[in-house]
């Protein structure tokens, strides 16, 4: 009897087992084919193909600064990468940082959460960064956005580094090419309050339609000249002053005129008589 049992048993389980036979191999196969996860992509030799080679090269030269990168790519991280001239223009400061102030400077510039471009347009303000270390060391930035422009500012810096492009946007990395370095007030002086514009001065009262500011303009009266003395018609011109004078020297005397008329009018009567 116990024997007819167990042969039930094994003739009830074969089918089970007989599956099971198949399946196996099947899932041994699939397992196999099945691509493992995708490693997280190396941030320096991203940033050096993208444009930012020099920036890359500080961070591979700082230990620290490397390991942290490193270690902080799984969670997810957000890179604002100088380009190679602005690297280039910023080393002479750069190098007087002491090896922490260099280190720190790198951790700066970049998020420890994963940001695409179109997030970050949406997330203006104080965001921290890889160098934040609780309250004693802040070491944050401003995110704004002008137009389709983002910008990032300090204290430390009158101006603002602005985006040029994307280097890679594939959560859980973006790296973004930036055309400053950004200087943190922890480690630079911060910048000087921009000099105010003078107030303009007060507006004259406004002047009566017509006039002017400037003094009016009288020409100098003219002055006529003075009338010589009246001439009258007993006073003849110089001319015939001189020819009457001319006259009266030619002319006898009219004495002499009457005294020979009356010397004739004896004769002629003497004449008669005799």
């Amino acid at each position: 009897m116990r024997r007819r049992l167990h042969l039930d048993a094994v003739a009830a389980a074969a089918p089970l087992l007989l599956l099971l036979h198949l399946l196996l191999p099947l899932a041994a196969a699939a397992t196999a084919a099945a691509p493992p996860p995708p490693s997280p992509p190396n941030v320096t030799a991203a940033m050096s193909k993208g444009g930012c080679k020099a920036f890359a090269d500080l961070i591979a030269a700082s230990p620290d600064a490397a390991s942290t990168y490193a270690s902080a790519v799984a969670g997810g991280i957000t890179v604002f990468c100088p380009t190679d001239d602005a690297v280039r223009a910023f080393l002479p400061k750069y190098k007087n940082l002491t090896a922490d102030g260099k280190a720190e400077l790198l951790l700066f510039h970049a998020v420890p959460v994963y940001y695409s471009k179109g997030s970050l347009k949406s997330n203006n303000g104080v965001m921290n960064t890889l160098a934040t270390d609780g309250a004693a060391k802040n070491y944050n930035f401003t995110v704004q956005n002008e137009g389709e422009a983002v910008t990032i500012k300090t204290a430390a810096s009158a101006t603002v580094a602005r985006v040029k492009y994307t280097v890679v946007d594939s959560d859980p990395v973006a790296i973004f090419a930036v055309d400053e370095v950004i200087e943190p007030v922890e480690l630079f002086k911060p910048a000087p309050a921009p000099t105010p514009a003078p107030s303009p001065a007060p507006a004259a009262a406004d002047a009566p339609k017509g006039s002017s500011s400037k003094p009016a303009h009288h020409p100098a009266p003219v002055v006529a000249d003075a009338p010589g003395p009246a001439a009258t018609d007993s006073s003849p011109p110089a001319d015939q002053k001189k020819e009457a004078k001319k006259s009266a020297a030619a002319a006898p005397p009219s004495r002499v005129v009457r005294w020979l008329a009356a010397a004739f009018a004896v004769v002629a009567v003497a004449s008669t008589l005799g």
